[in-house]
């Protein structure tokens, strides 16, 4: 099993935009139990399906494979649930680590968030100064939870 320890943080300003090249991602659930993911996603050309457990703080297992781009399509067009989730991702290196900023699109326009994946829940590393507000244990902010409650709807549940 592998495990990802992950943490997620708001962004500050518009710095992160001028970094890294986005790479659109489109991405659905089979499966939205909060004990256990199952995710299909396209990036580019290639595909992947991932699962993933329940959160225990910043960590979960997660096991992903590479899937056929048209089986990945198929699904998500046909079978995953409503809205997906599309994004643009920026990849940036920064004192070591990789964040990984997403901006999303569609029903969820208007958020963006970043993340770096640690060795270990204690890891120390380096903020950018476009990092803000960390937001790891906030549901949601889960991709997962998205599908339930769009960003653009987040307004209306106040």
């Amino acid at each position: 099993m592998g495990v990802e320890i992950e943490r997620k943080f708001l962004l500050e300003g518009g710095a992160w935009r001028a970094l890294g090249e986005p790479s659109l991602m489109r991405q659905g659930y089979l499966n939205l139990d909060p004990a256990r993911t199952v995710r299909v996603r396209i990036e580019g050309d290639q595909a992947w399906i991932t699962i993933k457990s329940k959160n225990q703080g910043a960590a979960r297992g997660e096991w992903e494979y590479p899937i056929p781009l048209p089986e990945a399509a198929e699904l998500l067009n046909h079978v995953c649930e409503r809205p997906l989730i599309e994004k643009y991702r920026r990849r940036i290196a920064f004192a070591g680590h990789t964040w990984e900023v997403d901006e999303f699109l569609g029903e969820n326009a208007g958020m963006a968030v970043a993340e770096i994946e640690l060795a270990s829940e204690d890891e120390a590393f380096a903020k950018p100064a476009w990092i803000g507000e960390e937001v790891t244990g906030d549901p949601r902010y889960y991709n997962s939870s998205l599908i339930r409650l769009p960003y653009s709807k987040w307004k209306q549940q106040t």
